[in-house]
């Protein structure tokens, strides 16, 4: 048996109240409102009485709060806030907040900016024209990265070794028909967005939504991040064939600002 040092070291200094609140909170992040105590004692594993101390713990921090009466509790400003800090605390949202305003008035479409959380692609920033909201995408949202053209814009930069490790073990989530169900499937979408230099998708995560992503890097030519526009599917149908076309130019314009925003320098790495 193969042991991980790093998950035992974890383990070793892993403080066991922080991890129940920290399970808590998840929980409650989850959308669960834990009006039955006793299911969410069961379901967490935490002794009820314990339970209540958590909770009354959080609520006076501000971190969760009640909303009625018997209605249950969910995440709350305290919270909010440290997200919030954490978020803009990143240089990368800093660098990338105004190139997405301007993406999204010179597309018209919603622009996003994401980056990769383990098998996940987390969404940290977001800018909407003046117009039908069309993505739902807000800070905080996550999904599976090789569905998102962000997600695919990030693994596109991996080798085939690193994004065989990263999604080895795990169960392949089926969004669309055209979700990659396997690793192998992963990797030769990862290829081909590697060669076009961009992930382009038409009804790929959500039938009548498109996508365009392309990589933001940071200073080391490591890819940090990713910036993507999603739009009404017909406009990404219309452009597919005239390569490259509006959409596709203003994306990739805005990932290498932003990447020479962090430090990257194109042409020297």
């Amino acid at each position: 048996m193969v042991v991980d040092p790093q998950k035992t070291e974890s383990a070793l200094y892993s403080v066991p109240p922080v991890e129940r609140a920290l399970s808590l909170l998840r929980h409650i992040g989850d959308g669960h409102r834990c009006r039955n105590l006793n299911r969410t004692s069961a379901e967490l594993g935490i002794n009820r009485t314990t339970l209540i101390r958590l909770i009354h713990t959080l609520v006076a921090n501000r971190m969760i709060e009640e909303i009625d009466e018997g209605a249950g509790y969910r995440l709350g400003p305290g919270l909010i806030s440290l997200a919030a800090q954490a978020i803009h605390g990143r240089d990368i949202v800093q660098v990338c907040q105004p190139l997405l305003a301007e993406l999204a008035h010179k597309t018209g479409m919603s622009a996003h900016l994401g980056i990769l959380d383990g098998t996940d692609l987390v969404y940290l920033s977001r800018e909407t024209p003046n117009t039908h909201l069309i993505s739902n995408m807000r800070p905080g949202s996550r999904l599976p990265a090789y569905t998102s053209s962000a997600g695919r814009a990030i693994l596109a930069e991996m080798t085939d070794d690193a994004i065989r490790a990263l999604f080895s073990g795990v169960d392949l989530e089926r969004v669309t028909a055209k979700t990659p169900q396997s690793v192998e499937a992963i990797l030769a979408q990862a290829r081909q967005d590697r060669q076009a230099g961009f992930a382009w998708s038409e009804g790929g995560f959500e039938a009548g939504i498109g996508a365009c992503g392309a990589v933001v890097l940071d200073h080391r030519a490591r890819p940090v991040g990713a910036i993507n526009v999603a739009g009404p599917e017909n406009r990404f149908v219309e452009e597919g064939n005239d390569r490259p076309g509006p959409i596709r130019d203003a994306v990739r314009s805005v990932a290498r600002q932003a990447s020479m925003g962090l430090g990257y320098v194109v042409g020297v790495q």
